[in-house]
């Protein structure tokens, strides 16, 4: 049995992410960016590269992404499942973009074509 959300570490949580996508890459077909997470209470960041219809998460990087997004663990996990509106966070100070916004509301649009929610239990 797989481990709900809240039972995952940062890291644990990425890695499904990215074999959700790789899973079902219809969502993803045409899309080139590279997306920079900064989750600063888990001291850690990674880049999700979504290039030729395949997704690769990255921890350690050299160039820069399209996009950055600083945003909380508990935060991350909730916008994952749908219930924390992207656009509502960046508003209420909850999430922070550096970089091309497009991409940053790009992704969410993209994430949320996946059922996270199903993937990873309920939070």
């Amino acid at each position: 049995m797989s481990k709900a959300i809240e039972d995952l570490t940062v890291q644990e949580t990425v890695k499904k992410i990215e074999d959700v996508i790789n899973d079902n890459p219809s969502p993803i077909e045409g899309v080139q960016a590279v997306y920079q997470y900064d989750i600063p209470d888990e001291d850690y960041s990674f880049q999700l590269h979504i290039k030729d219809g395949k997704a690769e998460v990255k921890e350690e990087f050299t160039e820069r992404g399209d996009c950055t997004i600083i945003i909380s663990y508990p935060n991350f996990k909730k916008m994952l499942l749908g219930k924390l509106n992207g656009t509502a966070a960046f508003m209420m100070g909850k999430l922070k973009v550096k970089g091309d916004i497009s991409k940053a509301l790009k992704v969410e649009a993209l994430l949320g074509q996946y059922n996270m929610e199903a993937e990873f239990g309920k939070i």
